[in-house]
């Protein structure tokens, strides 16, 4: 007995304000918002005295720049958000059931098909309440709730251990580096003298890949759907299996490039732009992508060498990278155990990794046959 409604029938589209000098750290916008209905991470800046939509416990949050993006934020507590976030609360259905609506892909897919602008859309207000759904009972809406907060407490979970053992990768280099630095039996050395720039190009035409900050080096075809890459490929840089590939493109935390070691068993042509470095063992360039893995490691190694250009461009040659100091182990054989031991650490999160997208898999199933 599902009853057909709207999204304007059962929400009220929150329209109430406050003052940013009342909030803490329940401030919201659209970069703190979590994608992929992963929830809210603690904002970095908050608008100094500024009136901003204000939202309770149980109100439901969604991004309205690149809905595509799913953010969306069930609150569980009061504060304010920013203009582009909209504030939707239930009325006359249980607010997890509204919820579990919004945080859907038909949902999403819904809201795209009336978005406008094409580098940044946005989603229609009016369109968006006009969003057709079913509801059933009260009691049936608390059961089906109750179902997937369990499956998405689940979930938050098994994400806290994906970034427990990431910590713990960090944590780990940090703890060997400063008492290896302090018994003496690391030092900090140039990376000119474990790397060796690899001036290869690719005059065998091996396919074209991209960096990634979450997947290294990839494919662009398997990985993007499609090529970015020039018709004639000839004159870029090949990376073979173990060589550290740096890319000067600024990208979230990292604004000085992403650093990491190709993992591809066979020959890959990556941009010219990019710098291919091969170092002195596979080891030694293991323990260089996950030192680099710290984005702040990342950013104070390169912030010293690199010179911004008139629109903020990056500028830094490919020796030009190699001429800052790291810690690095004395003695080879703790280079391989260092590398050895971090490399099981990503091959456990890389199992939890696959865990997680069973259960998001599992999610979706549920709400695609959930909600009618």
């Amino acid at each position: 007995d599902w009853k057909q409604t709207t999204l304007n029938e059962v929400a009220d589209f929150i329209k109430e304000r406050v003052n940013t000098s009342c909030l803490q750290d329940n401030y919201v916008s659209t970069e703190n918002l979590i994608g992929n209905f992963g929830g809210v991470q603690m904002t970095m800046s908050i608008p100094l005295d500024t009136n901003v939509i204000r939202f309770k416990k149980g109100d439901v949050l969604v991004s309205n720049i690149r809905p595509y993006l799913r953010k969306v934020w069930f609150a569980d507590k009061e504060g304010g958000c920013s203009a582009d976030v909209f504030v939707f609360r239930a009325k006359g259905i249980e607010p997890s059931f509204l919820y579990n609506t919004i945080a859907n892909d038909s949902f999403i897919n819904y809201v795209m098909s009336g978005a406008k602008g094409v580098k940044m859309p946005r989603g229609d207000k009016q369109q968006m309440l006009k969003y057709p759904f079913f509801v059933p009972s009260i009691e049936e809406q608390r059961k089906i709730s109750s179902l997937l907060s369990l499956l998405n407490e689940r979930i938050a979970t098994q994400n806290k251990i994906i970034d427990n053992l990431q910590s713990l990768i960090n944590g780990l280099i940090q703890c060997l580096s400063q008492e290896g630095l302090a018994n003496g039996r690391w030092h900090k050395i140039m990376l000119s003298e474990i790397l060796t720039e690899r001036n290869e190009l690719n005059e065998a035409y091996h396919p074209v890949h991209s960096v990634s900050v979450c997947a290294g080096v990839v494919n662009q075809v398997e990985y993007l759907g499609r090529s970015f890459a020039a018709k004639d490929t000839a004159h870029y840089h090949v990376a073979h299996n173990g060589d550290i590939v740096y890319t000067k493109s600024p990208t979230g935390n990292q604004p000085y490039g992403i650093v990491k070691q190709s993992h591809c068993l066979t020959p890959a042509a990556v941009s010219p732009l990019y710098g291919v470095y091969q170092p002195t063992s596979f080891e030694a360039g293991n323990y260089l992508h996950y030192y680099f893995l710290n984005s702040l490691n990342t950013n104070n190694y390169l912030s010293p060498l690199i010179q911004k250009g008139a629109k903020n461009t990056i500028n830094i040659s490919n020796q030009r990278f190699l001429e800052n100091r790291i810690p690095f182990p004395i003695d080879e054989m703790e280079v391989k155990l260092v590398s050895d031991s971090l490399s099981a650490l990503d091959k456990k999160i890389r199992l939890e990794y696959d865990v997680l997208t069973k259960l998001e898999h599992q999610k979706k199933f549920l709400l695609t046959n959930l909600f009618i």
